[in-house]
């Protein structure tokens, strides 16, 4: 109602829903007889899409971004999902991988999955049954630098003198340096033939400039052989090493050598003494540090008992979770975060990490490469940080947008089932029908050579649908 005293008798509705629809009227009351003034309308309330949201970026991690936004206005018609774009920030938006959060209710998602050190933008819309809003601001960000998930690529030792080796090396791939590459660690260390071990570890650091790198080790001892490993640094830490086999240095009489190339992996390889000079290598699947140092215990835990954690919904690519706090042992909870890594992972390596805050006991989670996935969940407090919670395994699909834009060849399947009841009736439609594919199964490669011999190349697609959003118009289905 507006101010009367001041002459205001306006009635203001906010929000409209379509319930307001109706008669309404306004009575004036003036002194004396049928002096009181009427006026009646009727009010007819039309459902429109939902106003645009406010989105904002809660916070990013290597792999990770969390993102919030506040109701808006429904349009007069109920919220009936959110969709969400995400796509590199040079990309276009035609390119996005778009996702359905079917829960009308969420304020806040947690994408998963993305790569370190890479720019994206974000966007969002609210649907109802009128259609979709128009698209939020848009969010701009990069994700955090990560260790390296390559190795040093091409690594060669060669025995200069019979004190000097010098081991040349180039980076890792551009696509699993996970951000700008600061340092090399190069570590090397004698091997005793007589006791059939290494003696103890020497370091050396080289700053990363270039794409062919080296360094010269100096003062070895003559005749003797080394073991050498190479890492690259960013500045979030230390990626896997890539290593050679065994280098001796020259005898005093030796002037000249023959290089000795390195059969790059993925992963630490350990280096083994063979009397013919040829050098067994033996991958292993674990840490460098482990693989060198020992093993490493961990100490038992004096924080909270963990959470105990359910899955309450897998739906394509989104994972609905909720966890019951388990005892803060007389500290407050400050916090939780949940621990996320591919089924065939360790736990030690490439995993990503979520924060919630205390009073969070659910979250949902855009997954952005479909897989089988770990998760476990740990709470923390002044204390320390729990033990792990259970460990659940999900597996999460592509959603139809996803398809529609990474799908290049789309898969054809037939099925043929007979019942034996129909007998002869399914026999005799069915085989004509597998007889045609066979026929056409042998034709086509024939028709294709053909066609390739006429014409030098021939190109086959299928377009797909998808859906587009342009201006104010609703999404439609192409």
């Amino acid at each position: 109602m507006g101010k009367i005293a001041e002459g205001d008798v306006s009635l203001t509705i906010r929000q409209a829903q379509e319930s307001d629809s109706g008669m309404y009227g306004c009575r004036v009351e003036v002194p004396g007889w049928f002096n009181d003034k009427k006026h009646q309308l009727t009010l007819t309330v039309v459902p429109v899409r939902p106003n645009p949201l406010r989105a904002e970026v809660q916070e990013v991690r290597e792999r990770t971004v969390t993102v919030g936004w506040t109701p808006v206005f429904d349009g007069g018609r109920p919220i009936t999902h959110y969709q969400i774009d995400l796509k590199s920030k040079q990309a276009l938006w035609d390119t996005a991988v778009k996702t359905d959060l079917a829960n009308a209710d969420l304020t806040q998602v947690t994408l998963v999955d993305l790569r370190p050190a890479k720019s994206y933008n974000i966007r969002m819309f609210a649907v109802n049954s009128q259609g979709a809003s128009n698209a939020s601001n848009v969010l701009s960000f990069t994700t955090k630098e990560a260790a390296p998930e390559g190795p040093p690529l091409d690594m060669r030792l060669e025995a200069l003198t019979s004190q000097s080796i010098k081991v040349t090396w180039k980076p890792p791939r551009a696509e699993l340096r996970n951000g700008v590459l600061r340092s090399y660690s190069i570590s090397y260390r004698e091997y005793d033939p007589a006791g059939r071990h290494f003696k103890r570890w020497q370091h050396q650091t080289v700053t990363a400039t270039q794409e062919l790198e080296s360094i010269v080790l100096s003062h070895l001892k003559p005749a003797t052989k080394y073991g050498v490993l190479i890492q690259a640094k960013t500045n979030a830490g230390v990626g896997p090493a890539s290593t050679a086999p065994l280098c001796s240095t020259l005898d005093e009489a030796h002037k000249t050598s023959t290089p000795a190339t390195s059969l790059v992996t993925s992963s630490v390889t350990s280096l083994i003494e063979d009397t013919s000079n040829v050098i067994a290598v033996h991958t292993t699947a674990v840490p460098w540090s482990a693989a060198w140092e020992g093993s490493t215990t961990s100490s038992s835990s004096v924080g909270p008992d963990p959470p105990a954690v359910e899955i309450k919904e897998v739906k394509d690519n989104i994972i609905s979770l909720v966890w019951t706090p388990g005892s803060d042992r007389g500290s407050p909870i400050t916090g939780y975060f949940l621990e996320y890594k591919a089924v065939n992972a360790s736990w030690d390596y490439r995993k990503m990490v979520v924060d919630f805050s205390p009073n969070r006991t659910k979250a949902t989670i855009i997954e952005m490469n479909p897989s089988t996935y770990n998760i476990r969940m740990f709470a923390k407090n002044s204390l320390g940080t729990s033990r792990a919670s259970n460990v659940l395994t999900f597996r999460t699909e592509e959603t139809g947008h996803q398809r529609d834009i990474f799908s290049t060849t789309p898969s054809i399947h037939a099925t043929v089932t007979v019942r034996e009841s129909q007998g002869g009736r399914l026999v005799a439609i069915v085989v004509p029908v597998v007889l045609l594919v066979l026929i056409v199964a042998m034709v086509m490669p024939w028709q294709l050579r053909r066609i390739q011999q006429k014409k030098g190349s021939l190109s086959l697609w299928m377009a797909r649908g998808a859906v587009r959003y342009t201006g104010s118009q609703p999404l439609q289905e192409l």
